[in-house]
C-alpha cells in the first residue's frame, strides 16, 4: 500500500545540518514545516528563504531547546494548531558531544545522554499525545548507526543513547501497530554535518545533499527501521551486529 502523503511536518533541530537539510527538500515538495531549534535567527533566516522560494507553502518556526520539556509540549501543541494538524513529527535534535568514560567528563556525557535520549523522550511524547487523538500520524526517530553496538572512546554515552533511542522507536512502534499511526527509526551512516565537522575525518562519510536526500526518500516510504544511505549502511550496519570487537574499535 503506497504511504499517505504528509503535508504537515514538524522538524527538531532544523537550524543546521541534518534536520536543514530534510527541511529544505520537504519544502521543495510542497509539505508545510514546523521548524524547531534554539537558534531562532538561524530559524528565521531559513524559513524567510523557504516562503521566498516555495510561496504556496506555511513555514512556522519555534525556538526550542529540547532540554525544556515543558516547552516541548507547548510548542508542539502550537504547531499542531497553527499548522491545522500534523502529520508527521521529525525527532531529530541531538548531540554528539562525548569523551572515555571515567576521564573526569561526567558533566559533557551527561548532557549527551540527556539530549539524545530523555529529551527525546520528551519530543516523543508530545507527538503521540496528538497522533493518538487523532489515531493518525507518523513518528520518525533520528538515531544512528552508532546505535547498532557499543562504541570505544569518545563515542560511547552517545552511541548508548542512540541505541536507547533506536530502542524507543521500537517500542512506540510495537504500542501502536494495530492503528494507523506509522512510527519509522532511521539510523544514519556518517552524513557530512556540523556534528562530523567537530569530530574530524569519519569513514564512509557522504556528501550532506546524499545523506539528506536518502533521509528523505526512506522517511516517505515509512518503514518500521532503515538504515541510510543504503549503500553501504544496510550492509555495514547488518555486519557490525555481528562483527568482532577488533572491528567494533575501528569504527569508534
Amino acid at each position: 500500500m503506497k504511504p499517505i502523503k504528509r503535508r504537515n511536518i514538524l522538524i527538531t533541530g532544523a537550524s543546521s545540518g541534518l534536520g536543514e537539510g530534510m527541511a529544505r527538500l520537504f519544502a521543495a515538495e510542497g509539505r508545510n514545516l514546523a521548524l524547531c531549534a534554539r537558534r531562532i535567527d538561524r530559524l528565521d533566516a531559513l524559513a524567510a528563504e523557504l516562503r521566498a522560494q516555495y510561496p504556496r507553502i506555511t513555514v512556522k518556526v519555534y525556538e526550542l531547546d529540547v532540554n525544556d520539556h515543558d516547552a516541548v509540549f507547548r510548542v508542539f501543541q502550537a504547531a499542531d494548531a497553527e499548522l491545522g494538524g500534523l502529520d508527521r513529527v521529525i525527532a531529530n535534535a541531538g548531540l554528539g558531544k562525548g569523551q572515555p568514560i571515567g576521564t573526569g567528563k561526567f558533566a559533557v556525557n551527561k548532557q549527551t545522554a540527556e539530549t539524545n535520549f530523555i529529551a527525546l523522550l520528551a519530543q516523543c511524547e508530545a507527538a503521540m499525545e496528538i497522533f493518538r487523538e487523532r489515531n493518525a500520524g507518523h513518528l520518525v526517530v533520528v538515531a544512528s548507526i552508532s546505535a547498532v553496538r557499543g562504541a570505544a572512546g569518545n563515542v560511547t554515552a552517545y552511541a548508548a543513547s542512540k541505541a536507547g533511542a533506536a530502542h524507543l522507536g521500537e517500542g512506540i512502534r510495537l504500542s501502536v501497530a494495530d492503528t494507523p499511526i506509522r512510527v519509522t527509526t532511521l539510523l544514519p551512516g556518517y552524513i557530512e554535518s556540523e556534528m562530523t565537522a567537530r569530530v574530524g575525518k569519519t569513514p564512509l562519510q557522504v556528501e550532506a545533499a546524499v545523506g539528506h536526500r536518502a533521509m528523505v526518500d526512506a522517511i516517505e516510504a515509512e518503514p518500521a527501521e532503515a538504515m541510510v544511505p543504503r549503500w553501504p549502511w544496510e550492509v555495514l550496519g547488518r555486519a557490525l551486529k555481528v562483527a568482532p570487537d577488533a572491528v567494533l574499535r575501528r569504527f569508534s
